[in-house]
């Protein structure tokens, strides 16, 4: 008997029905000598610290850090995922040939690998199916590449690495700061991705809030309906302006230059996961983790090929399906489609190229039409489709003309461009390009069209001042907070330079959705309409976190280079590992109360160079290389003590409470713009990242922790409040990005079948927890007077449809017998056959 492993149900049935094992069992389908059976995306997780040494359950600094010798696994802790995983148990130690079909990439590696361990079954032969699509085509070509599983250890290492390196550090990170600055139960929870993409938004943040604006002004004339700008710097000063402005009132004006270029702008290339989020979140608002689960739901309903891909290229054996998959689409883009020459693609080396395919390429439509979409995947589907077919349109022509001017010996120039030939951009609407600029310091005056120059003309001009303001930095939204995180927080441009910092990225395409909800459940940042904010919580973190490496994206990003390394086989998985662990101890060492150095005031915050007292404040000794930083010996009209002076400086913050004019206790913090700032401290109603239970000496913290130490669900005590739920450890920041199974916390049924988000249990209904994206589906808890059960909706979920039901009452008030279904995600009947 062959045992094949899915990730999850759905996936499980489309393999099941290829392979024709028709045969319904509990926790597994059988037939033509198969057995196929799935996990709920993360079945065995690592054990908590107290189920290595009863001495670690209490939370003390004292037992940190806390490093197993060798890491140990255990079931998830809910009822669903433990019955399940004993299905599998079962079924591996009696197959002859087990074979991975999980996810193809480090994750779906570590689920099976997890599970094959503790069924015992480690020692076994297996084979791991890699698939890239569900289409029938796609898993028949899978089942005929199938490869020995020892081939992807190196990718099992990577995996394994990446989860206990997140343990060690979420679990050590969390613990240590929350012993230090938890007070009154409050649980502070830190991690390896985490705590540096929350670092750079209150980064981002800081800047905005001590940002004072500069006033400036600008020289401008009007020429035959055209707007000219003096060629020079703005001016900081009125006057300098209103001179230039005087010398040339009354003063013809007349053209010096002209000049012509071309300008091409290539097609957009295809889409990995993380620039479809980006997209999907700059022209319709969606969120990454919206974007994501939109995209799984394409991918299982075998509309698009596998989302979770960080390659935005096709592999050379791939070139010949792409004439295939659009002929398959020219019903739907007839217009669009009829465009192109099938038979003679341009397959430029923008679409094609080998080795920057790794275990995944581009994402693709599969052919397949789809029935009625709506919603986010209606969108991220048309969005995919459109992608392809811009790729193989011509590039779009432009003419930039550029006219030189003078008036009085005055220079200006204006600037403006004519489209020659649109090419892709006939295939996205104006308002769609204009909502992707993002970018700041774009000059709308060179978007003008110009009227036909000629050198030497002259005429009469209305030259005028402009008074501006500098702008502050813009807030993220998901579309930047992802490029910053696929580029370690640096802020890039260019298609070809992101590519050579995608290896030192934070997270992976897969996670990196996964983070942001995390950061946004535990309370740390918002959303407020497109743009992501740290509230007080997520400030008064990063403050009393002093090592700057916890907070590096650089060094992060290093992390996440070297785990490729691992993959690939170029470092050997314990030198990481015992860098992770001196990484840890580097952390906690660094969280540790220094006493203040009384010999020195400290360094600069924006340079590093040391810091030295004026007349009336305190300054950068590099102030006359141009370093502007200042520290005002005051707050709010409060006197700052020397040795205040010298914690901010040398530490970054006064932990020790004071009281604000707005009422309430803040702590001071110095940012990396060199500005104090306040940070009220949290009030209890706040503490929603979770609760901790203290000791009764006060000194340590003890209690079960779940998720936040060991990767396992939340559990949900009575004494919690709705809105709390409990942190979690960096150990499930991949793994949280994989559809879990449904634990007791939420009570989630199944994936919704229009989105892929998790349907859960509501007062009135079991409905899609996307609802706030568009999501529309539902399953109400009385249907025709009958009551639908939990069990009853997680069958239909499952499997689409119900068997025959009695109890059903028409309006007249008849009882009568019927299935229910999903229908392109509504529940309808289907009445039985009376014949």
């Amino acid at each position: 008997m062959k045992v094949v492993l899915a990730e999850k149900p759905s996936v499980a049935r489309e393999i099941a029905q290829f392979l024709r094992a028709g045969s319904r069992h509990e926790g597994y389908f059988e037939g033509n000598g198969y057995q196929v059976t799935w996990a709920y995306g993360h079945l065995v997780t690592l054990k908590e610290p107290d189920e290595y040494d009863a001495a670690w359950k209490k939370w003390s600094l004292d037992t940190l850090p806390i490093l197993p010798e060798r890491f140990e696994l255990k079931t998830v802790d809910d009822k669903l995922s433990r019955k399940q995983f004993d299905v599998v148990k079962q079924l591996f130690r009696a197959a002859d040939e087990i074979i991975c079909a999980t996810d193809a990439g480090r994750e779906g590696e570590l689920i099976f690998r997890y599970i094959q361990t503790l069924t015992g079954c480690a020692s076994k032969p297996f084979s791991r199916l890699w698939l890239s699509s569900l289409t029938a085509k796609a898993i028949r070509d899978a089942f005929d590449k199938l490869r020995p599983g020892r081939e992807y250890d190196r990718l099992y290492a990577a995996a394994r690495c990446r989860s206990e390196a997140d343990w060690i550090v979420g679990m050590n990170g969390t613990r240590n700061f929350t012993v230090r600055f938890g007070g009154q139960g409050l649980l502070w929870s830190v991690g390896r991705v985490q705590t540096p993409v929350l670092a750079m938004i209150v980064r981002r943040d800081d800047e905005i809030r001590t940002f004072r604006p500069e006033p400036f002004w600008e020289l401008l004339t009007r020429y035959r309906e055209t707007s000219f700008k003096f060629t020079g710097e703005r001016f900081g000063d009125e006057s300098a302006a209103q001179q230039l402005l005087d010398r040339v009132l009354g003063q013809p004006f007349s053209v010096t230059k002209i000049d012509k270029r071309r300008e091409r702008s290539q097609p957009p290339q295809l889409y990995d996961l993380t620039e479809l989020q980006r997209d999907m979140n700059r022209r319709f608002g969606l969120s990454a983790n919206a974007t994501l689960q939109a995209a799984q739901a394409l991918y299982e309903a075998k509309l698009i090929t596998y989302p979770r891909t960080d390659s935005r290229y096709l592999t050379r054996d791939l070139q010949r399906e792409v004439p295939q998959i659009l002929e398959q689409l020219r019903p739907s883009r007839p217009d669009d489609i009829g465009r192109l020459d099938l038979a003679a693609l341009p397959f430029t080396g923008r679409i094609v190229n080998d080795s920057k395919v790794g275990d995944h390429h581009a994402i693709l439509p599969t052919g397949k039409l789809p029935g009625g979409l709506a919603g986010p995947q209606a969108r991220v589907y048309e969005a995919v489709v459109t992608r392809l077919i811009a790729a193989f349109y011509p590039p779009c022509e432009k003419e930039v003309t550029t006219v030189d001017g003078q008036s009085a010996a005055v220079p200006f120039r204006a600037k403006g461009f004519r489209v020659l030939d649109p090419g892709w951009t006939v295939l996205y609407p104006r308002k769609a390009k204009k909502q992707d600029e993002e970018k700041e310091g774009d000059d709308e005056d060179e978007s003008q069209e110009l009227p036909e120059f000629t050198v030497g003309e002259t005429g009469p001009h209305e030259p005028s001042i402009r008074r501006g303001e500098t702008s502050p930095p813009k807030p993220y939204t998901e579309n930047t907070l992802l490029g910053a995180m696929e580029t370690a927080g640096r802020l890039v441009d260019e298609d070809e330079l992101r590519e050579a910092l995608k290896e030192k990225g934070l997270g992976t395409p897969a996670t990196r959705a996964a983070i942001i909800e995390t950061l946004l459940k535990r309370d740390y940042i918002r959303r407020e309409k497109k743009n992501l904010t740290a509230t007080d919580l997520g400030r008064y973190l990063i403050a009393v976190v002093r090592d700057q490496d916890l907070k590096s994206p650089e060094l992060t990003g290093q992390w996440e280079a070297k785990l490729r390394q691992i993959e690939a086989g170029r470092l050997d998985s314990r030198q990481f590992m015992s860098e992770i662990a001196d990484y840890t101890r580097r952390i906690l060492a660094g969280s540790a109360t220094e006493a203040v150095d009384e010999q020195r005031l400290g360094e600069c915050p924006r340079c590093g160079r040391p810091v030295v007292k004026g007349k009336q404040a305190y300054g950068c000794s590099g102030w006359r290389d141009g370093c502007p930083f200042v520290l005002q010996p005051t707050w709010q009209d409060q006197p700052l003590l020397l040795e205040e002076i010298r914690c901010l400086l040398q530490h970054r913050v006064l932990i020790a409470p004071r009281p604000s004019r707005d009422g309430g206790d803040v702590i001071l913090a110095l940012t990396d713009t060199g500005h104090v700032t306040d940070i009220p401290l949290p009030h209890r109603e706040e503490r929603k990242p979770g609760k901790a239970r203290p000791s009764r000496r006060g000194k340590s913290w003890g209690g079960r922790k779940s998720r936040e130490d060991s990767g396992g669900p939340a559990k949900k005590t009575k004494r919690a409040s709705r809105s709390r739920t409990k942190p979690t450890a960096e150990s499930t920041d991949e793994g949280m990005a994989k559809d879990d199974a449904p634990d007791a916390a939420d009570q989630r049924l199944g994936k919704c079948p229009l989105c892929g988000g998790d349907v859960v249990e509501q007062k009135k209904s079991f409905s899609c927890s996307n609802w706030r994206d568009g999501c529309r589906f539902v399953i109400w808890k009385t249907i025709a007077g009958k009551r639908i059960t939990a069990r009853l909706a997680q069958s239909l979920i499952e499997n689409g449809q119900t068997d025959v039901l009695t109890g059903f009452r028409s309006k007249a008030g008849k009882s009568f017998d019927a299935r229910l279904k999903l229908i392109d995600g509504d529940v309808k009947f289907e009445f039985p056959d009376r014949a």
